[in-house]
């Protein structure tokens, strides 16, 4: 909102020495109107800027910017204003397991994570330019939600996975003992890829067929990254994509999208509150198994 002579609302608040929260609250009791036509100001603001924000992570961004608001009211506005998320729902099969490769089992569904680097997550997509398919394959750490590797291709061969995966390993330097979890496709379950995993020693981990939801971490993101980038605007070429991509990582996604599953923090903030105190050794994840208890109703009790 911008008051006379070009003030913001927030200068106003640093020249006043008040908070945004304190002086929408003494407007509201004054000029209900007015105070309204503020905080929709507001809303509309965060919800242009972050495009595909639902109102919780909408009020959630306004609360750490000091303007206190409800999640209805925030719905309300949102809704009024035609500002509410609609995604599109669909489901594109980019993954080959017809193969007579060695396939791993899914470690990933017993593992306690608390740090940094113990379970990374791997998925691959397709976009549509104007005169092409092409593909994106991506890696994350899935204790933070971090997009640590990602590489954009003409095909979905090893290669492809492998350079997300290679610049994961360059940026994040893991030690023996991460877990490396994707689906069963052939790219990653090629001698390829397996190799270079080994080569880290790190152990694989694989989804089962027709079960997306075993790699649910990486398939919410990859929805994100359609939905937020990649489906918000055309692109002409497989280089202005992969900069656009370059942009989404590490200027939005990395840095400040709030993730309600860290507690509204992107995924660079919830690294630096949740990393180990100095001195403190990385571990591997824990494996947490769930233990079989056998319950015989009809026998009685001693």
């Amino acid at each position: 909102m911008q008051a006379q002579g070009g003030i913001t609302v927030q200068g106003m608040c640093e020249l006043a020495k008040v908070s945004r929260a304190s002086f929408y609250r003494s407007w509201l009791e004054q000029e209900p109107d007015a105070a309204e036509m503020a905080i929709r100001d507001e809303v509309q603001r965060v919800a242009l800027e972050h495009r595909s924000y639902g109102y919780r992570r909408v009020k959630e961004q306004l609360r750490q910017e000091g303007v206190v608001v409800g999640a209805k009211i925030v719905r309300r506005l949102m809704r009024e204003d035609n500002l509410l998320a609609v995604r599109r729902r669909k489901f594109v099969r980019t993954t080959d397991s017809e193969h007579k490769l060695e396939i791993y089992p899914n470690l990933a569904q017993y593992l306690e994570l608390d740090q940094v680097n113990q379970l990374w997550v791997a998925d691959m997509t397709y976009v549509r330019l104007r005169r092409e398919f092409v593909f994106v394959a991506v890696v994350l750490d899935a204790f933070s939600r971090r997009s640590v590797g990602w590489a954009v291709g003409r095909t979905l061969e090893a290669t492809l996975p492998l350079a997300a995966l290679n610049r994961a390993i360059e940026s994040r330097q893991p030690k023996p003992g991460l877990i490396h979890h994707s689906d069963k496709g052939a790219p990653y379950a090629s001698n390829l890829y397996v190799s270079r995993l080994e080569a880290i020693e790190a152990v694989p981990s694989m989804s089962r067929a027709g079960r997306p939801w075993e790699n649910g971490a990486c398939e919410s993101f990859i929805k994100t990254l359609k939905a937020e980038e990649i489906d918000a605007r055309s692109f002409a070429s497989l280089e202005e994509l992969e900069q656009n991509i370059e942009q989404f990582m590490e200027g939005y996604y990395n840095t400040r999208r709030l993730h309600s599953a860290l507690g509204y923090l992107s995924p660079v903030k919830f690294e630096q509150q949740q990393a180990p105190a100095p001195g403190v050794p990385w571990t591997p994840a824990k494996m947490s198994l769930p233990r079989h208890e056998e319950i015989y109703p009809d026998a009685p009790c001693k």
